[in-house]
């Protein structure tokens, strides 16, 4: 089986401040060839570094805003979409994301007031690739589920 995998996880710096957060075993499966990393949000266009996002919910929709106030939802979508691509032309079944992520989430996200408070959500491509059927896990399910 072949994963999807957060290039953040995998070891690559690619987050929004330029860093990484390297998983021992997400870097393992990809050393193996058994894992794929993918960053959203660079396959959406955006740079690296790049200004801090969270998921804002408004009146039944989601957009991803900046701390800035600017609106990146199309980029996050288009990532998301790319994404979703890659993962079915590999036919991948299960993908391991980077958890609080705007993109990445599986089971919580922040609640866009950039104040650290978390809530119950998920990111647009975790979104995208469950909605494809894809198992979406986060690093923090990791030793869980049996691999």
């Amino acid at each position: 089986m072949v994963y999807l995998v957060s290039s953040c996880l995998a070891g690559i710096r690619c987050r929004y401040d330029g860093k990484e957060c390297a998983h021992p075993q997400v870097v393992k499966l990809v050393m193996e060839g058994k894992a794929l990393p993918v960053c959203p949000e660079v396959l959406g266009g955006l740079a690296i570094p790049r200004d801090r996002a969270e998921i804002v919910k408004n009146s039944g929709s989601l957009r991803v805003v900046t701390e800035k106030g600017e609106d990146v939802t199309k980029e996050y979508l288009a990532g998301a979409e790319k994404a979703v691509s890659i993962a079915q032309t590999a036919g991948v079944e299960k993908a391991i994301l980077k958890s609080k992520s705007p993109s990445c989430a599986s089971r919580i996200i922040y609640d866009g007031s950039f104040s650290n408070k978390l809530i119950p959500g998920q990111g647009l491509t975790a979104l995208a690739l469950q909605e494809r059927g894809i198992l979406v896990l986060s690093e923090e399910d990791l030793g869980i589920e049996e691999e």
